[in-house]
């Protein structure tokens, strides 16, 4: 059995739990996975009729590259959380986890492209949960705004998860007593740094189990 077979093994059953379009959900898990365009995903399941009845489709129907293109945009958010939930499925939890933010730049789409949709974001700002064990996607929240507090977002997520998280780990960045407050609410245990302003500062810090907390970008892009 190859690596892409087996991938699509992990990957149908899931989309089918999710959505009925799971055909084409599973196109794009492969697109992904294969890290290929549109038109070089469908050339090459063209020349992979193993993969292609994996997927529960025959040679006629295989879309086109615009077809399947046009299928992504009309992929709800909603359906695309409940994918990410059950993916998580597949991997050993460690119900401890860890919470950041990064930026994408829209720049890998073409100028033609953004002018001839009128899209006008430059960045898209992704807060990923990230379980420390596995390195598995929990949960992610999606803006093009940079308005708003960061902590405020991170209850907002733990929150979402509470029954599956026992600790949450953050840089300094998400240093929020009300953050921390709600963390212990929920009957998580908050692993964030504190900034030093006061010498009890560094005693808050000393307290926290540094093999579970974050400096800067631990949580990967």
């Amino acid at each position: 059995m190859t690596q892409i077979s087996r991938f699509i093994g992990e990957v149908v059953p899931v989309a089918q739990r999710v959505t009925a379009d799971y055909a084409l959900v599973s196109l794009h898990c492969l697109r992904i996975y294969l890290d290929s365009s549109y038109r070089m995903t469908i050339d090459l399941l063209k020349k992979m009729p193993q993969i292609t009845g994996e997927i529960g489709l025959n040679a006629a129907d295989i879309p086109t590259p615009s077809t399947l293109c046009k299928a992504f945009d009309r992929i709800s958010m909603s359906v695309c959380r409940v994918l990410l939930r059950q993916s998580t499925q597949l991997h050993d939890l460690s119900e401890h986890a860890a919470i950041d933010a990064t930026f994408y730049d829209r720049s890998p789409a073409s100028r033609h492209y953004c002018q001839r949709i009128s899209y006008r974001v430059q960045k898209l700002k992704v807060t990923k949960l990230i379980d420390t064990a596995s390195q598995a996607v929990l949960d992610e929240h999606c803006s093009t705004n940079r308005e708003g507090s960061d902590a405020d977002l991170a209850e907002q997520i733990a929150r979402r998860n509470a029954g599956d998280l026992r600790s949450l780990a953050a840089d300094k960045g998400y240093d929020k007593q009300s953050l921390r407050e709600g963390l212990r609410d929920l009957g998580i245990r908050p692993l964030a740094k504190h900034r030093i302003f006061a010498p009890y500062d560094h005693a808050h810090n000393a307290r926290i189990d540094d093999t579970r907390t974050i400096s800067a970008r631990w949580v990967k892009p």
